[in-house]
């Protein structure tokens, strides 16, 4: 069995929650894109985590969990959150961590170009993490990019960084006028952060390939979600790479092999982070309280969510082209104590309803067409079956499923790892 875990929406829907409560089922838990602009948050009987960068099943002891070559990885970043884990009881080594050779490496000067391309367009920035992760991407499509596994070569390494610093202060030091890169401190960062990783480089494509024939469950775990896809989501405000889940046994190392199953992540109502448009939007008190109920924060960068009611068409959007098999609703329990549910059912594009998501110049031209649904009150968090719902809720689950027309089988009514409900 190898299934993919995905975002239906902007990202922000609850997938390390899910891939956490999931990856009980499976052998192996594997990311298979990004970087660590992804912030996943887990919680459970030994506290609240935040992960970036590692899979989300790296808290379950039984899982092996791989990095795979579709990553971007930021091995500085990867050392504090390995440190993080372990300082709080988590058992990370070699044994239940694989990182592919064929993963690349996000280096020092990725942020800093992010950071500086971000600063020269000013009120026309894209909303980026500075995380690097457009530069980085970038650089892997040049061919101009290290690999984890170029770690495992140094005799040559150092050459081939000589060659790409060169290049790249062409942009750094001629182009945005900073000081120039060095090639010694580039490379003592590759030698500080690469070395304390050696054992876990592996060929994950072998790895995986073996674990698949033999009949071993994989599950496969996306960063962000179908809007922030490179070539479908909201260009130019998307991630560098793709967050399908066309793409995730391709990412993963495993390309030959076939998806049998797709659950996608979407919340009770729509959160976003980083610019572009987000027809739903809403705005002052409104907006505030559904932050504050949620705690829509980022968990990579801290900074407040953008926030709406759920959205029928990008939801519908992203079911598609994720072609989820099952949805997992998260946060149904934010929604409750409201006395209407306020629904973004389409769109009103110059004067006229719209019901399938547009390209981008109309896209910034939409305003939301808002419904209401009856709303629910009490402390849903105990609830594990359907019936255990308000009527209310359940009647507003049923109007998502039919919506976005995709079998909503979980329903996450809390952050802890055992509030949820599955339908089955």
């Amino acid at each position: 069995m190898i299934t993919a875990v995905v975002g239906i929406n902007w990202g922000d829907e609850g997938k390390g929650r899910m891939v956490d409560l999931l990856a009980e089922q499976y052998d192996i838990v594997a990311r298979y894109q990004g970087g660590n602009n992804a912030g996943h948050t887990v919680v459970n009987e030994r506290g609240k985590f935040i992960l970036n960068l590692l899979p989300s099943g790296i808290l379950r002891p039984e899982c092996v969990n791989v990095m795979g070559p579709g990553m971007v990885i930021d091995i500085a970043h990867l050392d504090k959150e390995l440190t993080s884990l372990r300082a709080q009881g988590v058992d990370v080594g070699a044994g239940n961590l694989k990182i592919s050779d064929r993963a690349t490496i996000c280096m020092p000067y990725h942020p800093l170009l992010d950071g500086l391309e971000e600063d020269r367009m000013g009120a026309k920035k894209q909303g980026s993490t500075r995380r690097g992760i457009g530069p980085v991407y970038s650089d892997k499509y040049m061919r101009k990019s290290v690999r984890v596994g170029d770690l495992l070569f140094r005799d040559v390494l150092r050459d081939r960084l000589a060659d790409i610093v060169e290049w790249k202060n062409l942009t750094v030091e001629k182009g945005y006028g900073h000081e120039p890169l060095s090639v010694d401190a580039m490379y003592d960062w590759l030698m500080r952060y690469g070395d304390p990783i050696m054992e876990n480089i592996c060929d994950t494509n072998l790895l995986l390939t073996d674990a698949a024939d033999s009949g071993r469950s994989i599950l496969l775990e996306a960063q962000l979600g179908a809007l922030r896809d490179l070539d479908f989501g909201i260009f130019p405000y998307t991630s560098s790479s793709c967050t399908l889940a066309a793409y995730a046994p391709l990412g993963a190392g495993i390309p030959a092999k076939r998806l049998d199953n797709v659950v996608g992540i979407m919340k009770a109502y729509s959160s976003a982070v980083g610019g572009g448009p987000f027809v739903c939007e809403f705005s002052g008190r409104q907006a505030d309280e559904l932050r504050e109920a949620g705690g829509e924060y980022g968990a990579a960068t801290g900074r407040p969510r953008r926030v709406g009611g759920f959205d029928v068409v990008a939801s519908r959007y992203g079911v598609r082209l994720q072609g989820a098999t099952e949805l997992a609703v998260t946060k149904l329990d934010v929604l409750s104590g409201m006395e209407e549910i306020p629904v973004c059912a389409a769109y009103e594009l110059d004067g006229k309803r719209v019901d399938e998501f547009p390209l981008e110049p109309a896209l910034e031209r939409c305003k939301p067409i808002y419904e209401s649904m009856p709303g629910f009150t009490g402390d849903i968090t105990g609830c594990r079956k359907f019936a255990d719902l308000p009527k209310q809720a359940q009647d507003y689950v049923r109007f998502m499923e039919d919506a976005v027309s995709c079998h909503i089988r979980y329903i996450s009514v809390g952050p802890d790892r055992e509030q949820y409900i599955d339908m089955g």
